[in-house]
């Protein structure tokens, strides 16, 4: 199965938006982590260039270690993509849709996420 499909494959099936912060509790060109559900979700909220910011949510669990560090990582940018580092072994996760560009065994759950307002919302669907 191709990576695309994957990536297909986990949104969810039905639009089911959770509120899960505000946006003045998000730090541009950084991130946060946030419990939806069970999950440890980390949020980070992205300069755009010519544009308004982007928000990304992925799996704060880090795939190598298992320890929830993915919203401490540094956003950068490697070969076009909008990548997060994370802070241990430094592997690179795509924000879109959370495949390593160093080892593609390694992905990171993504979930939609929407501004609405002022009101973050992560599709649990």
């Amino acid at each position: 199965m191709s990576q695309a499909n994957a990536a297909v494959m986990e949104m969810p099936k039905t639009q089911v938006w959770r509120a899960v912060c505000a946006r003045e509790d998000l730090v541009l060109n950084s991130g946060v982590v946030a419990l939806v559900g069970t999950a440890q979700v980390a949020l980070f909220y992205v300069a755009s260039i010519g544009g308004a910011p982007q928000v990304f949510a992925m799996d704060n669990r880090d795939p190598v270690t298992g320890v929830n560090v993915i919203g401490r990582g540094l956003i950068g940018s490697l070969g076009g993509d909008l990548v997060i580092a994370s802070p241990l072994y430094k592997q690179h996760y795509r924000l879109k849709d959370g495949t390593c560009l160093e080892d593609a065994a390694l992905r990171l759950r993504t979930w939609p996420v929407r501004l609405v307002g002022d009101v973050v919302e992560v599709n649990v669907g």
